[in-house]
């Protein structure tokens, strides 16, 4: 039976940003509700939605909400999941969410603006140097973004993603200043980390599984390149070679061109030289990408008995210190809903994490377990190994659970509800 200070139920809102995540949980009280947004951002929104989407989304939130925010989840720094919360131009979606007023910020611990002085965790010489490494790198980012604009004059296959992986991890200052200062209350939060909202959040119970400081793991600081066991992408390591690098955004033999074009004879080499560079800017963007997603936070949230697992762009290196904790392992049997990883790419669901699910299964029931994923195909991998969404991940989902992706809304229809 339902505690009278427990929420009863709680009710899912998943809004269409394309390639990005923007959810809104409503948990509904016998006399009150109270509002928790999940991040909030976009790399990019369906052919033929509204250009000013994260606008109307950030509006129907507000609406939703009665202008008051109780939480405010930001799971990490890519575009993809905080660029709603920017603040530029006079109507942004920004300063909407600021103004619902939530009482309290929730980020991973590396966006503690005092993560560097904090000796705690880990020696305060390695936390400063992987916080200014992700920011250098993201300053190396947004320097190969720029670089894409000149490269245009040449065919690669490997170009679009470039872009896409610039952007993505471009430092988002505006945004992040504002989740900064939106609230009086802000936790950076670490694996372990004993977080109680019930003060806001009455009868509800949240576990912090990820991510885990570098004194737990020092795995998010690495890469993967390839685990049949649990992936359902390969990818190469260029760590060292990435803080090395630099871009300064300038275009390949700028002082060859004649008229703004390459002389006949050498049109061939630098059609290649340009392939080759572009694949290397985007290896090494990819590093990065990496990095940020495995500082995602991964959230467990409980009330009477449902629980809710919110793991971001958690990847398996984000992961691995939490599965093998018996008390979050025990945890994660009883899911009731999963906010898949990463879009569906496929080192975000780790298939120790999937087996530990009980809920599946393969005929549909009031118990059986939800799924749902924000994504977009075709942003992010354009081949088998590295698609986004991951088709056999999606096959998965499909066959043993309630599966739900942003991609089935019909144009003009900018969310869809699901509740526990």
């Amino acid at each position: 039976m339902a505690n009278s200070s427990s929420p009863s139920s709680v009710a899912i809102r998943s809004y269409q940003v394309g390639f990005g995540d923007c959810f809104l949980l409503t948990f509904l009280y016998p006399d009150k509700k109270r509002y928790v947004l999940v991040d909030f951002g976009t790399n990019g929104t369906p052919e033929g939605n509204d250009r000013e989407q994260l606008l109307k989304i950030a509006q129907d939130i507000q609406h939703q909400c009665g202008a008051k925010l109780h939480v405010v989840v930001a799971t990490h720094r890519h575009k993809d999941h905080i660029s709603g919360f920017s603040t530029t131009g006079t109507e942004s979606p920004g300063r909407i969410i600021a103004d619902c007023h939530p009482d309290i910020v929730i980020q991973p611990w590396t966006e503690d603006p005092d993560a560097k002085t904090n000796a705690q965790e880990a020696t305060q010489g390695r936390v400063e140097n992987f916080t200014t490494t992700l920011t250098s790198m993201q300053g190396f980012a947004g320097r190969a973004f720029a670089e894409t604009r000149h490269l245009r004059r040449f065919s690669s296959p490997a170009l679009g993603q470039l872009s896409f992986a610039g952007q993505n991890n471009l430092p988002n200052l505006s945004a992040v200043q504002n989740l900064r200062k939106m609230a009086k209350t802000r936790f950076y939060v670490n694996c372990g980390f004993a977080l109680d909202l019930r003060e806001v959040l009455p009868g509800v119970n949240i576990w912090v599984l990820g991510p885990p400081t570098l004194k737990q793991s020092d795995r998010i600081k690495k890469e993967t390149r390839s685990d049949p066991d649990e992936f359902w992408l390969q990818q190469a390591n260029f760590w060292k070679l990435a803080t090395r690098a630099h871009s300064d955004g300038r275009p390949l033999f700028r002082n060859t061109l004649v008229g703004g074009r390459f002389p006949l004879a050498t049109r061939w080499f630098a059609g290649r030289a340009a392939q080759v560079r572009t694949d290397e800017l985007f290896e090494l963007v990819r590093i990065l990408d990496k990095e940020m997603n495995n500082t995602s936070l991964i959230l467990l949230m409980e009330f009477n008995g449902k629980r809710l697992l919110l793991p971001g762009d958690a990847q398996i290196e984000n992961w691995s210190y939490a599965l093998q904790q018996p008390k979050y392992t025990d945890l994660l049997q009883g899911v009731n809903l999963y906010k898949v990883g990463h879009h569906g790419s496929r080192n975000a669901t780790p298939k120790s994490l999937w087996k530990l699910f009980q809920n599946k299964s393969p005929r549909p029931s009031p118990l059986r377990l939800k799924t749902v994923v924000s994504t977009m195909a075709g942003k992010y991998g354009k081949n088998p190994e590295t698609e986004v969404p991951r088709s056999t991940l999606v096959s998965e989902l499909k066959d043993e659970s309630d599966f739900f992706t942003t991609q089935e809304l019909t144009k003009g229809v900018f969310y869809y509800d699901v509740s526990i």
